[in-house]
C-alpha cells in the first residue's frame, strides 16, 4: 500500500481549561467552593476579596491599559477649611480627671490574638466533645480502687459501645489481661458492678434486660408500680416485647391497671444510656439559594453569604503595560487572565444555580403550597429540557445544594422522584406516597396497627395502586417497624 498524505476538515468538541473549571466548580457545594476560592486568593495576585461596586470589574472588561489619574483632585475629600481663630494643633496629652489604674486593675485581662491579627475564632478555642469513655475514666478516677482494679477498669471501659453496652464478654478480657499478673474471673465480675453504678445509669449492662434492671434498681422501691415492673423485665421480658397483654396478665396475675402502669415506668427508662453522655458538634447546613413567597408568588434568592465576592486588584491591574514582555509583566498578563476566567465560571455558576432552582419551584409549586403530599413526580430529563441545559450539567447542580424553604433546608435532588401509575390514569410522587404512608401509620390504632396489606388496600382506594412489597420498601426507607412490633398495649 503506498502511503500519502491527506488534509481533512471534521468538527470535533474539545474541553477548554476554562470550561474545565467552569464544569468543576458547578459540582462543588458551598463548603468546598469557599475552599476553592481560598486557594484561588492565595495564589492569584489579581484577585481580591471584596463587594465594592465602583472597583468590581467585570470579566469581560479590558484593564490593560491604566487609567490616568489627577494629581490635583487626589486628595481632594481630604482637604478642610479652617475658620479664622480655630487652631489645628492638638496637644500630645489632654488633661483627664481620672488615672488608668483608677478604673482597670494592674492585670488587666488580654483578649487572645491569632497570628492573623484580630480575626480572632473563638470557635476554635472550644472545649472537646465530652465522650463516654473519657466520662467514664473520669469517675473511675474518682473512685477508691486499687491499681490492679483500675487496670480491670479500663479494659472494660475499653469494651463498652457508644449505646453504653458491654460489647465484649468477660472470659475475653480476662485473656487479654492475663499477660503479666495473674486476674481471675470474679475480679472482673466485681469490677464490672462497680461501673454499672457510674453515670448514666444502666452503663456496662450486657443486654437490655440487664441495662433496665439497673435502672430500675436505682429507683426508690416505693415507686409506683416498681414490683411488677421489677417481676415483668426479671421474668417476662419476651412477653413484654411480643405485646401480648393477655398472657401477662395470665402470668403476672394482676390487674390490667398494674400492668398498664408498669410498663409506663419500663418505657421511662434509657435503653441506650450512652447516647445521654455523646455529644457530636452541631454539622450546620449553608443554604444556596431562598425560597420566598411573594405578592406575585414564589420567588428564589441566592443566598448572599455563600456567594464569594471577588474582584480584580486594580492596583495591580495598572501596573500591566502592553509592549512589555519581561518576565514579571508576563506573570501579572496571565494572572489577570486566569482572574477573569474565574469570575466568568463563578458567574457562570451562579447563574445556572438560580435557573435551575426556580425551575424546580416552578414544577414543585404544589409542594410548597400543600407539603409533600403534593409532590410531583420529576425526573432531571424534564428540568434539563425547561432550561436548555443537558442532563449532566443538572445533575452536577443538584449535587450537594440547598434550598431554604418556609418548609425547612432540602437537598435539591429531595425534588426529584419516581412516579407511581393512579387509577385515574394519572402519576403519583413515591415522595407523596410515603408522605401518606406516614400519615395513615401515625393515624392507625395502637393495639391493632394496619399490615402492609392492608396499607395497600388503602391506598387503592385513594386510586394509588401499589404492590405489598413497594409498601414494605418505602416503610423501610422512613425507618418505620413491621406491624407486629409497632403494636403498643397502652
Amino acid at each position: 500500500m503506498k502511503q500519502a498524505l491527506q488534509l481533512k476538515m471534521g468538527q470535533s468538541l474539545t474541553m477548554t481549561p476554562q470550561l474545565q473549571q467552569a464544569i468543576r466548580l458547578l459540582q462543588l457545594s458551598s463548603l468546598e467552593l469557599q475552599h476553592e476560592v481560598q486557594e484561588a486568593l492565595d495564589s492569584n495576585l489579581m484577585l481580591e476579596e471584596g463587594a465594592d461596586e465602583e472597583r468590581t470589574i467585570d470579566a469581560k472588561d479590558n484593564i490593560d491599559e491604566p487609567k490616568p489619574t489627577d494629581s490635583k483632585d487626589e486628595n481632594k475629600d481630604d482637604r478642610k477649611e479652617v475658620e479664622v481663630g480655630e487652631t489645628t494643633e492638638i496637644p500630645a496629652e489632654l488633661p483627664v480627671d481620672t488615672a488608668w489604674e483608677d478604673v482597670y486593675d494592674a492585670q488587666t485581662y488580654q483578649a487572645p490574638t491569632s497570628a492573623a491579627g484580630d480575626d480572632y475564632d473563638f470557635t476554635s478555642h472550644r472545649s472537646e466533645a465530652v465522650t463516654l469513655s473519657s466520662h467514664l475514666l473520669w469517675q473511675m478516677e474518682m473512685s477508691t480502687l486499687s491499681d490492679t482494679d483500675r487496670f480491670i477498669a479500663t479494659a472494660i471501659i475499653d469494651s463498652i459501645s457508644a449505646a453504653g453496652y458491654l460489647q465484649t464478654d468477660l472470659p475475653t478480657i480476662l485473656g487479654a489481661l492475663q499477660g503479666g499478673e495473674e486476674i481471675e474471673l470474679d475480679e472482673l465480675e466485681a469490677v464490672l458492678q462497680r461501673i454499672q453504678h457510674f453515670d448514666p445509669p444502666g452503663i456496662g449492662a450486657r443486654t437490655l434486660q440487664e441495662c433496665l434492671l439497673i435502672q430500675l434498681k436505682q429507683l426508690p422501691t416505693d415507686t409506683a408500680y416498681y414490683l411488677t415492673a421489677k417481676k415483668i423485665l426479671s421474668h417476662h421480658i419476651q412477653i413484654l416485647g411480643a405485646q401480648d397483654m393477655t398472657l401477662l396478665k395470665r402470668k403476672l396475675k394482676v390487674e390490667e391497671v398494674q400492668i398498664t402502669g408498669a410498663i409506663t415506668l419500663i418505657q421511662s427508662l434509657n435503653p441506650r444510656p450512652g447516647n445521654s453522655i455523646e455529644s457530636n458538634h452541631a454539622h450546620y447546613v449553608t443554604p444556596d439559594v431562598y425560597v420566598v413567597r411573594t405578592k406575585q408568588g414564589w420567588r428564589v434568592d441566592l443566598n448572599a453569604e455563600s456567594s464569594p465576592k471577588l474582584r480584580i486588584n486594580t492596583g495591580y491591574a495598572s501596573l500591566i503595560r502592553r509592549a512589555d514582555s519581561g518576565e514579571d509583566n508576563t506573570c501579572m498578563k496571565n494572572h489577570l487572565q486566569e482572574a477573569k476566567w474565574f469570575l466568568k465560571s463563578l458567574q457562570s455558576r451562579n447563574e445556572t444555580l438560580l435557573k435551575v432552582a426556580t425551575s424546580i419551584v416552578q414544577f414543585q409549586k404544589g409542594f410548597f403550597e400543600a407539603g409533600d403530599e403534593a409532590m410531583k413526580p420529576l425526573v432531571l430529563r424534564e428540568i434539563a429540557e425547561d432550561v436548555e441545559m443537558h442532563e449532566s450539567t443538572i445533575s452536577r447542580v443538584t449535587s450537594q445544594k440547598y434550598m431554604h424553604t418556609p418548609k425547612g433546608i432540602f437537598e435539591f435532588k429531595y425534588f426529584f422522584s419516581s412516579h407511581v401509575t393512579t387509577n385515574a390514569g394519572g402519576e403519583c410522587s413515591s415522595t407523596a406516597i410515603r408522605a401518606l404512608l406516614k400519615k395513615l401509620i401515625i393515624q392507625e390504632p395502637a393495639r391493632k396497627p394496619l399490615s402492609d396489606n392492608k396499607l395497600s388496600q388503602l391506598l387503592a382506594e385513594q386510586g394509588i395502586k401499589v404492590a405489598r412489597r413497594t409498601i414494605a420498601k418505602y416503610r423501610e426507607a422512613l425507618s418505620i417497624p413491621p406491624s407486629n412490633e409497632r403494636k403498643r398495649l397502652i
